[in-house]
């Protein structure tokens, strides 16, 4: 390894919007890099916040058994779908499997949609340390019930218009808990989100295609995912007895597989209403991702192969000593 190499960890962090194709090419990456870089092999963490829910497999496009027997994956399954799981949990847990796959001789590769637990991680981010307030939690959730997510936003904007601005407007989750934060510490909080020095040289690749065009392939996979049971998976969940009003099951999915169990729309209303649901996530997501000028930007509408064999050149150039390329140019 190079003096590069060895000072420190070499992070290969694939993003981009839902149903851009990031698991394909974080297999392809998987099972070509390591050989050229003198390692082991390679293994995928998770960059999910819903792929963490167990028995949640459909709407969250979690890798199929098949797949994760192809390349080791972590932090998928870590909670059941009425168990909390903080940014700060994941960030730890995060950190920790990726020391871990490096600690083997294996490259980490840090794969998902979910921009905040991406830059939680490569950008160890300062969680604000005010801890979960169950009352106050309650309490919210109620006013959410009653007057709607956009209330919860208004609130956040009177007392951190940064955080309103940035934040995911459907996450009931995340609105809470920048509530919650602001109102226990009495600080906006978007001041308390800093960052810390990380032990990573991390190469950012992100997948993007024309709007429409992805608009079209996110569409293709939601037919899929009813195909494949997700009425029926949402079922079993409530069978199970996970209430409507949990968080994870507000997920892109199966709240709105919910209006149509409940009698509230009806099959194809609560499809239309997932396809456009999912197209302004996918608009979220790409503002969120945008900015960010590491990011090495590559068409996902190239042929797999293709897509593999750029995203494999430009890593290597970045990774391979012989080429002494910095990870993450500005």
């Amino acid at each position: 390894m190079s003096q590069q190499m060895d000072a420190a960890i070499p992070l290969v962090a694939l993003v981009g919007p839902t149903a851009s194709g990031k698991t394909a090419l974080a297999l392809a990456l998987a099972e070509r890099l390591p050989s050229a870089l003198g390692l082991r092999g390679a293994e995928i963490v998770s960059a999910d916040s819903r792929q963490v829910y167990r028995l949640m497999n459909i709407a969250t496009a979690k890798p199929t058994a098949e797949e994760q027997a192809r390349v080791p994956h972590h932090l998928l399954d870590v909670v059941w779908p009425d168990e909390s799981y903080t940014l700060a949990e994941y960030q730890r847990d995060a950190q920790a499997a990726i020391a871990e796959i490096w600690a083997r001789g294996r490259l980490p590769l840090l794969v998902g949609g979910t921009g905040l637990y991406v830059r939680a991680v490569v950008d160890g981010l300062a969680i604000p340390e005010v801890a979960p307030q169950p009352a106050l939690r309650a309490e919210l959730e109620a006013e959410a019930a009653q007057r709607g997510l956009g209330a919860l936003l208004e609130r956040l904007r009177a007392l951190d218009p940064i955080a309103a601005e940035r934040i995911d407007a459907l996450n009931a989750r995340r609105l809470i808990r920048a509530l919650e934060v602001c109102i226990v510490s009495g600080r906006p909080f978007s001041e308390q989100q800093g960052r810390r020095p990380t032990p990573y040289q991390t190469l950012a690749l992100g997948l993007s295609m024309p709007r429409e065009a992805l608009y079209a392939r996110a569409d293709a996979r939601i037919g899929a995912m009813l195909a494949a049971g997700l009425v029926a998976e949402t079922e079993a969940l409530v069978a199970r007895g996970y209430a409507w009003s949990l968080p994870a099951m507000s997920s892109l999915g199966y709240r709105e597989i919910g209006a149509y169990l409940r009698g509230e729309a009806t099959l194809a209303e609560a499809v239309a209403r997932f396809e456009l649901a999912t197209h302004a996530y996918i608009r979220r997501q790409m503002s969120w991702f945008r900015p960010d000028k590491r990011i090495h930007w590559l068409d996902a509408a190239l042929a797999p192969d293709a897509l593999a064999t750029l995203a494999e050149q430009i890593a290597l150039t970045a990774l391979n000593p012989g080429h002494g390329s910095e990870i993450a140019p500005e």
